[in-house]
């Protein structure tokens, strides 16, 4: 399980693939005397884990050699030597692959995922500059790059194609509100409604970063948000690109179903409470005790390790250490005499982790979270009345 979860930091954008031509996208090109047909490609949602984003890519048709090629930049290589440790660290290279159009489409019609195409309606000479750009990108010593799920990814590439083309001649058009208030945490746990494991256990792993406000352009890391900040884009007040195209429709998608992560959380804590305070299941309480201390000074390490031990940027300044305290591991199953001290500061960490939720510093996944934290404060509360009972 923790395994799974340290991969999903850097979810996997699937690669996708086939050649057909939409007759519908391609009269809304103007005429401009080119060879190209050049138009963004926007995937929906899947069922598995690493689907639950989308994806994008770039088309592009070239009449003159007779190719209609995707660009996808959400392509690495899984059997590369020491692979599994490269992804825990967020040191995996992505890089730029171009491939025959139909193989795109053929996996998405396979798995029922939506497919939507954006036709760019630009003159000859600027069509001609994203391909050059694409091109050159797609060459051995430029495509790499390391891939960072919220900050350097498959979307936010393409995005930025727009204004390494252009300059300041191109002015992305506007996909949410200026008074905004929405954070890459928020986003994220939109697109995560169904997968309750995976949502509570990214939220744990990933610390204070993303819960910034994002600007316009940091919301486009995100296909969705990709697609209409081009569908509103200009270059010199001329608009970019067509109305999208369905080429694809989505599958429906199954509901969200019983949120199993919170019935766990809200078993462990009752057999924790009800252990501790009802004498005869003392043992049960004592057992519960140790084992959510045990978890918990587990996660603590799984979190220092992911902030200190990686290069994922969004696992760092992660203040969940505050109530996942480290130590845990150590006072578990040990001797709770003269551990008063230790109760009283754990205590007023986990009451600090509530405060910078409440500041919006991080942002804690309390639906999930609080029954756990309930039973933390009566565990650290029995290991205070032991300690003190013992000392006196």
């Amino acid at each position: 399980m923790i395994r799974r979860l340290i991969l999903l930091l850097v979810l996997i954008v699937p690669f996708a693939g086939k050649a057909q031509t939409d007759t519908a996208a391609a009269a809304q090109i103007l005429p401009d005397n080119s060879h190209l047909r050049i138009s963004l490609i926007t995937c929906g949602v899947g069922e598995q884990v690493w689907e639950l984003f989308g994806h994008t890519a770039i088309r592009v048709m070239d009449s003159v050699n007779g190719t209609d090629n995707v660009y996808n930049y959400g392509t690495f290589d899984g059997f590369s030597e020491g692979f599994e440790l490269k992804f825990m660290q967020g040191k995996l290279l992505y890089y730029v692959s171009y491939y025959p159009y139909y193989i795109f489409l053929r996996e998405y019609e396979e798995a029922g995922r939506s497919v939507q195409e954006q036709v760019l309606i630009l003159d000859g000479k600027k069509k001609e500059n994203i391909y050059d750009f694409l091109r050159w990108n797609a060459t051995e010593e430029n495509k790499y790059y390391k891939y960072d799920f919220f900050y350097d990814n498959c979307a936010t590439r393409v995005r930025d194609v727009f204004p390494k083309t252009f300059g300041n001649y191109f002015t992305f058009g506007k996909t949410i509100p200026d008074d905004s208030k929405m954070t890459f945490r928020n986003i994220i746990n939109e697109y995560f409604y169904r997968t309750h494991f995976t949502r509570f256990g990214i939220n744990i792993l990933l610390g204070s970063p993303i819960d910034k406000v994002m600007s316009n352009k940091d919301i486009m890391f995100l296909p969705d948000f990709l697609r209409d900040g081009i569908g509103n884009a200009t270059v010199k007040g001329q608009k970019v690109a067509a109305e999208p195209v369905t080429i694809l429709p989505q599958k429906p998608m199954p509901g969200a179903g019983i949120n199993w992560a919170l019935v766990l959380t809200v078993m462990l804590s009752m057999l924790t409470i009800i252990g501790l305070v009802y004498k005869p299941l003392h043992q049960l309480g004592n057992f519960m005790s140790g084992l959510l201390l045990f978890v918990t000074g587990l996660i603590g390490v799984l979190i220092i390790v992911m902030w200190l031990g990686t290069d994922h940027q969004a696992c760092r300044a992660n203040y969940n250490l505050l109530w996942a305290l480290p130590t845990n591991v150590l006072i578990a199953f040990g001797s709770k005499r003269k551990k008063d001290k230790y109760a009283i500061i754990g205590i007023l960490l986990i009451l600090t982790s509530l405060v910078l939720h409440l500041l919006k510093v991080q942002e804690l996944p309390l639906l999930e979270l609080s029954p756990l934290l309930l039973a933390m404060l009566f565990i650290y509360g029995m290991i205070y009345r032991k300690s003190r009972l013992k000392n006196s």
